[in-house]
């Protein structure tokens, strides 16, 4: 996962620079906790390391995002580099488009979904993709975040798909240590919601949505 970080930094700097077109990458990241630059100011950030490396998850910080947030193999993450002369105009707007795509090709599948921030979500922000679960339970199921460099952007969207448990019990060490509140239950995947689905599913799902978008 560190690895991609980094490929993901030269890669949106390459397409600022002309020298790589615009791009869509697709990947399932192994077990990965990354962590914001303020979790990497907390006094109690040694903690929380160990608290990742315990369960078998790579403690990281990310260049972008905000607070810790978890992934492994049953996840997809969706990074999206663009040339653009302005990166910096549509800055705010790009978190609106992209929630209202993702949740729209989460309804195509037959989800439940929505755009807006979920009490006591992990990493929160008002443009999580949340699922609602049979029964009217909320889960936080995808996050975003972007770079911005000088003539391109990075917008990364994770999406979590299987085996929701292992993600739940290190966000929950990880926040405890952190000092950090969390509602353990919005801690979910679409596993929860249809326990059929396979990231092979959503990997064709948001592939569709970007062809409909013309991206």
């Amino acid at each position: 996962m560190t690895e991609m970080i980094d490929s993901a930094m030269q890669t949106v700097r390459a397409v600022g620079r002309g020298e790589q077109p615009s791009t869509l990458r697709l990947y399932r990241p192994a077990p990965t906790v990354a962590f914001g630059r303020r979790d990497e100011l907390n006094p109690q950030f040694s903690a929380a390391r160990q608290a990742c490396l315990a369960q078998g998850f790579e403690p990281l910080v990310r260049t972008v995002g905000g607070h810790a947030a978890a992934y492994h193999r049953g996840c997809l993450v969706v990074d999206h580099f663009q040339y653009a002369s302005d990166a910096v105009s549509g800055n705010h707007e790009r978190y609106g488009i992209f929630g209202s795509m993702f949740a729209e090709a989460l309804e195509s599948l037959g989800i439940q979904a929505g755009v807006g921030e979920l009490p006591g979500e992990y990493c929160p922000g008002e443009y999580s993709v949340w699922g609602q679960i049979p029964g009217g339970q909320r889960v936080k199921i995808i996050g975003t975040a972007q770079r911005v460099v000088s003539g391109a952007w990075w917008f990364s969207s994770g999406i979590v798909v299987e085996n929701p448990e292992p993600l739940r019990a290190v966000t929950e060490d990880v926040y405890r240590a952190l000092g950090l509140p969390l509602d353990p239950v919005t801690v979910g995947a679409l596993a929860d919601i249809e326990p059929l689905m396979t990231v092979d599913d959503i990997e064709d799902a948001v592939i569709e949505a970007y062809e409909s978008e013309g991206f």
